[in-house]
């Protein structure tokens, strides 16, 4: 199994001693953060793009070409590219370069983005949500396929006849798609044969276990063999050196977010009570000693049998000494237990055919 991190850059003040922190502090530690997981064995740090004032990452290809010259071995990928709002060329020919610099360790994870800031920024309607999405899904499963792309346009797509797009990446680039609850979201990535990440941030992860059966059956409908597809889950939570440290780091930075993010979609704020309950055995917060984080980890794989686990620990603004301290708890003392445990998986799976239709 492959274990590894996400994040958006979080800026803002620490909710516990009142410290600034901005977008060039931000971005120069997360490059550091990124550096310490490929040290300590992660396998892959993903970045989420957003448009707002409470995260720096609003470009992740630039981070990610900034970390791949710092690291060897550890996979870069978006988390996810907002599609539906950006150009498939140029998200191609970004991650072709970050892949080239990088000795092959780019990744694309495309999805429809859970914040909507994007679209009026880049004058989308966002009444074609959907439709923006799928056609520039398509447009860039087909620059994926050859250097020459002829294009017939749609209709929200221009028309591109037999150019050549550069550079090109030495081997297939990596595409994943991101789904949130979307049972629509799941069956099409199945349907296309696309490896799948399901990101679960509310209620218990066995809820989503439907999911992940949806999408195999659309796979296998559509002429894929699911059995050759990866598939990941993303969640949110942290490692600390025991659980009462883990909540200390963690609780009150994640709760300042939350309630920020649930005072704009009408939600209540959140309690101590529901943070207990959603770092239980069966609530959807991946908190504790690196024991606690290991046991949860396992057995959710025994409900979803994912291929990649990514684990969201810096929400909201968390001191930088205490990030680095939870990634190497993450990166020596979890992410070992749990490959032990399960096996190698994803890389059997990477190693097989993907049809693209």
């Amino acid at each position: 199994m492959e274990l590894g991190l996400y994040t958006f850059g979080d800026v803002g003040t620490d909710p516990k001693t009142g410290r600034k922190v901005g977008p060039a502090d931000r971005l120069r530690n997360l490059v550091e953060e990124i550096e310490l997981a490929d040290q300590v064995g992660l396998d892959v740090f993903g970045l989420g793009e957003h448009h707002r004032p409470d995260y720096a990452v609003s470009a992740p290809p630039i981070v990610l070409a900034a970390a791949a010259s710092r690291t060897k071995t550890i996979k870069l990928t978006s988390a996810v590219t907002v599609l539906s709002s950006d150009d498939p060329v140029r998200v191609y020919q970004q991650f072709a370069t970050i892949d080239l610099i990088s000795g092959g360790r780019a990744e694309i994870m495309a999805g429809r983005g859970s914040f909507i800031e994007s679209f009026p920024l880049f004058g989308y309607d966002l009444e074609d949500y959907d439709a923006l999405f799928a056609e520039k899904l398509a447009m860039l499963m087909k620059l994926r396929e050859g250097e020459t792309l002829d294009w017939p346009g749609t209709d929200h797509t221009p028309r591109v006849p037999n150019r050549g797009v550069y550079p090109r990446p030495e081997r297939p680039l990596p595409l994943w798609i991101a789904v949130g609850g979307t049972p629509q979201s799941v069956a099409r990535a199945g349907a296309l044969g696309l490896p799948l990440a399901l990101a679960i941030i509310g209620g218990e992860p066995a809820r989503f276990a439907p999911f992940f059966e949806l999408y195999r059956e659309s796979a296998r409908r559509a002429g894929h063999d699911p059995a050759v597809l990866p598939t990941s889950i993303n969640v949110h939570g942290y490692v600390g050196e025991t659980l009462e440290k883990a909540n200390d780091d963690f609780y009150v930075a994640q709760k300042d977010v939350m309630d920020r993010i649930g005072r704009e979609r009408g939600w209540g704020p959140s309690s101590r009570a529901q943070y207990d309950a959603a770092t239980s055995p069966r609530g959807n917060l991946f908190v504790g000693d690196p024991q606690m984080v290991v046991d949860k980890i396992l057995a959710n794989h025994e409900i979803f049998r994912f291929d990649r686990f990514l684990l969201q620990m810096a929400i909201g603004v968390i001191p930088h000494d205490r990030m680095l301290k939870a990634i190497e708890l993450y990166g020596t003392k979890v992410a070992p237990a749990v490959r032990k445990a399960v096996g190698p998986g994803l890389a059997e799976k990477a190693a097989a055919p993907i049809l693209v239709q």
